[in-house]
Formats: C-alpha cells, sequence, structure tokens
C-alpha cells in the first residue's frame, strides 16, 4: 500500500491497516454502481417531464406495481442463493433491461418514444433502488457496527465520486453522443460494478479480524452461506419489529417530502424551459453535479466527525431539520432557484449524512434482515411514500392549495420525522449494547 496514499486516507477516516483493501473496494464498487445510475437519472427525469407533469403520478402508481413485482423474485433469490451468485445476477438482470431499452429507442418508430420513456422512467425508478440497495446491504453484511460507523462515510466518498463522474458524463455527452447511447456506458459500470463486488469478497476475513473490541461477537455471515426462509421474512420482520418499522416510517417521511419536492420542481422547470427536452436534461444533469459536489466535501469533512460526535440520531435528524427551515422557506417564494438550492443541499445531506447512518442501524440486525427486511424497506415502503405524495400532491391543488401551501403542509411532516430520527437513535444504541442483538428485542 502506498505510505503517501494511506497516509491521506488516514487523515480523513479512522481505519486500520487490515481494513484498507476491503474499504477500497468498498468505495469502487459504490462508485461503478452510483455512475451508472447517474449516467441514467437525467434520462429518466427529462422522459418523466416529457411524459407530462399530470402524468407523473400514474408513473410512480406503475413503479410501486413494479417493485411488488420484482421483490419478490429478489428475495427468492437470496433465500436460495449464496451472496456471491444473487449479488452479480441482480446486477446482470438490469444490464439485460439496459441492452433491451437500447433496441427500442434504436431501431422503433420515434412517435413511441414518449411511452418507451414513461416505461424507462419506471424502469429507472426500481432500478436505482435495488441496485443501491443490494449494495448497502453488501456492506451491512461484512462490515461490524464499530466498523460501519467509522468507515461508512468514507465508502460513500466513492459513491459520491461515482455520482459525479456519471453527471459529468451525461451532461458533456447527452448532446453530441445523444442519451440513448449512454445506456450502453451505463451497462458497462454495472458490469464493473460486478467484479468489484467479487474482489471486495476477498478481504472478507481481513475484516474481521480487525473487528472492533466491542464487535468481536457479532454474528456475520459468509459469500457461500444460504440465507434461507422464504420471500416473506423480510416483510414479516418489518411488521413484527418496532425498530424496523420506525425505520420504514423514516423512508416513508423521507420519500413523502422528496415527491413534493420532486414535483413542484417539476412544475417549474416545465414552465421555465418548455419543450427543450436537451436543455432540460443538462439542468437535471448540472443540478445533480453540484448535488454530489457538494456530498464529496460533507463526506470528506463533516459525516465521519458527526456520527462520531453527536451520535447516529444527531445524523438522522440533519435533513428533516433542514427540511423545516428548506420548506418554509419554499413557501414563502416558490421559484426555480430557491426550489433548486433547497433541492441539492437536501439530497446532499441525505448522501452526506443521513444515508451511512441509516444504514448503519441494519448492522445491528439479524442476516436474513439485512437484505430481505433492508430490501423491502428500501424498496417497496420507498415507493408507497412516493405513491402518497404523488397523489396527495395533486389532490391538495385541487382543494386549492397554492404551490406555498404545499410547501408549508410539509413542515408538520418534517418535524415527526424529526422525533422519529432521535426515537431510533437511541433504539440503535441499545441494540449495539446488547451482547445478542437481533429484531426479537426490538
Amino acid at each position: 500500500m502506498n505510505g503517501t496514499f494511506s497516509r491521506l486516507i488516514r487523515r480523513t477516516v479512522d481505519v486500520k491497516e487490515q481494513e484498507f483493501a476491503a474499504l477500497l473496494w468498498s468505495a469502487a464498487y459504490f462508485f461503478f454502481v452510483l455512475c451508472a445510475y447517474y449516467v441514467l437519472r437525467p434520462i429518466r427525469d427529462e422522459a418523466g417531464v416529457a411524459g407530462g407533469v399530470e402524468n407523473l403520478p400514474w408513473l410512480f402508481t406503475g413503479t410501486l406495481v413494479g417493485m411488488l413485482l420484482v421483490h419478490p423474485i429478489f428475495a427468492s433469490l437470496v433465500s436460495r442463493l449464496p451472496r456471491r451468485r444473487f449479488v452479480p445476477l441482480t446486477y446482470r438482470f438490469f444490464i439485460l433491461h439496459l441492452g433491451i431499452f437500447y433496441v427500442l429507442y434504436r431501431f422503433t418508430d420515434p412517435a413511441k418514444d414518449v411511452w418507451i420513456g414513461r416505461v424507462f422512467f419506471i424502469w429507472g425508478s426500481i432500478f436505482n433502488l435495488f441496485v443501491v440497495s443490494v449494495f448497502w446491504s453488501f456492506m451491512t453484511d461484512i462490515f461490524r457496527s464499530g466498523q460501519s460507523k467509522r468507515l461508512f462515510g468514507m465508502v460513500a466518498v466513492g459513491g459520491t465520486i461515482g455520482a459525479i463522474t456519471g453527471s459529468s458524463i451525461t451532461s458533456a455527452l447527452a448532446a453530441p453522443l445523444g442519451p440513448v447511447n449512454l445506456l450502453l456506458v451505463s451497462a458497462l459500470l454495472l458490469e464493473l460494478a460486478c467484479f468489484a463486488s467479487k474482489a471486495l469478497e476477498r478481504h472478507e476475513a481481513a475484516l474481521a479480524t480487525a473487528a472492533d473490541e466491542e464487535d468481536i461477537g457479532e454474528a456475520k455471515g459468509s459469500s457461500d452461506e444460504l440465507i434461507g426462509g422464504s420471500f416473506f421474512d423480510g416483510i414479516k420482520s418489518v411488521v413484527a419489529s418496532p425498530y424496523l418499522l420506525g425505520i420504514s416510517g423514516l423512508m416513508l417521511f423521507f420519500t413523502i417530502s422528496s415527491t413534493f419536492i420532486y414535483f413542484q420542481q417539476a412544475d417549474i422547470i416545465s414552465q421555465v424551459f418548455g419543450d427543450d427536452r436537451t436543455a432540460r436534461t443538462k439542468l437535471f444533469a448540472n443540478r445533480d453535479l453540484a448535488v454530489n459536489v457538494l456530498t464529496l466535501l460533507t463526506q470528506l469533512f463533516l459525516t465521519g466527525r458527526v456520527v462520531r460526535w453527536f451520535g447516529i440520531g444527531v445524523a438522522l435528524a440533519f435533513v428533516p431539520a433542514l427540511g423545516i427551515a428548506g420548506f418554509a422557506l419554499l413557501g414563502a417564494s416558490p421559484v426555480l432557484s430557491v426550489v433548486l438550492i433547497f433541492d441539492v443541499l437536501r439530497r446532499a445531506a441525505n448522501f452526506a449524512i443521513q444515508r451511512p447512518a441509516r444504514e448503519a442501524l441494519y448492522t445491528v440486525l439479524p442476516r436474513s434482515d439485512k437484505y430481505k427486511a433492508k430490501n423491502f424497506n428500501d424498496t417497496f415502503v420507498y415507493r408507497a411514500g412516493d405513491q402518497i405524495g404523488a397523489w396527495s400532491y395533486p389532490a391538495m391543488g385541487a382543494l386549492g392549495l397554492s404551490m406555498s401551501g404545499l410547501s408549508y403542509s410539509m413542515i408538520p411532516l418534517s418535524i415527526l420525522w424529526l422525533a422519529l430520527a432521535l426515537w431510533l437513535g437511541r433504539k440503535y444504541l441499545r441494540l449495539h449494547r446488547s451482547p445478542a442483538p437481533g429484531h426479537e428485542s426490538t
């Protein structure tokens, strides 16, 4: 390991020598996953606007239906196959679909592009949750609780650099290369993520050797060990556990408020840019680039310190606290600059601070919950929150609420969200200190 590079890493993260290789491969794995997604994200968002802002609630409904179809397939794979097989199979499932969309866009009547775009929007909304959820399930499976608090912030840096790279690729190449050709770029990046996941598995034993003293007794699986059970296990665990239900509530509050911002942003952008699809795609890509640059700076200088100094609860509460202030400001001034700045700050805070803290919540749970219950929360519950937001937004507008009124309606929700975040932080601490953590005691 290069001495200069090692010293540079140690200045920003408390990493042990045995953990270096696993940390770097984890960051590389997340780099490829998020780079692949962020190449596609502006294309997906533009397809949503092109299909008509008034049709977005139906696209969100289609996404939820898609989740209901895909989640049992994934849960069955988790039950029947070892991790070293179901992780690459999941990614290659989506690589195959990217190839299908490429052919459809290339060789079908351009008049049907709007309908293909609507299907792509639904597929992309499923894709992004599954590929990221599988990544974080993998992380919570091989890193111990103490390691997650020390290292997840730096792992997330790899993803942020990947997101910046993906946004930059689309921003720079959307016009000269064309959005359709970028689908193949994303497919290649996903295949590289599969390679990185396999390389990471070779360092699982070294991570176990370097476990923190308080994590020595923490049970972990292996890449060849079957998790077993049925695809209903995740749903049953969530329903039976107040802790997992609390995480579901955390997800619902986040997605409902996110959907409100998404719809407000789509409305304003549609009014400002009209039918200029290239301009909209570039704006979405530049917005994502700003989010990820800010996320990277926060991860490098704040994430680890916030979690170590203030704990998981405060880290989880950061985004809802920002939401209270942001929705108040957006209610007072519902214009493009305000909604973009709020969206950038909020998403950066989520990626840099709330997301690593939320993933750490799963490190104290049984292995089955890290894949099945977590995937259920990350996919179905996430999109259920989208549904609530997607239909309540136009419904409240139809009742006469202005854009300002819609923003103000999110402030009470953000207050409840903040209280739940602090409660989950306390529950996590109790489970982490327990000699035999598990959802039965939650």
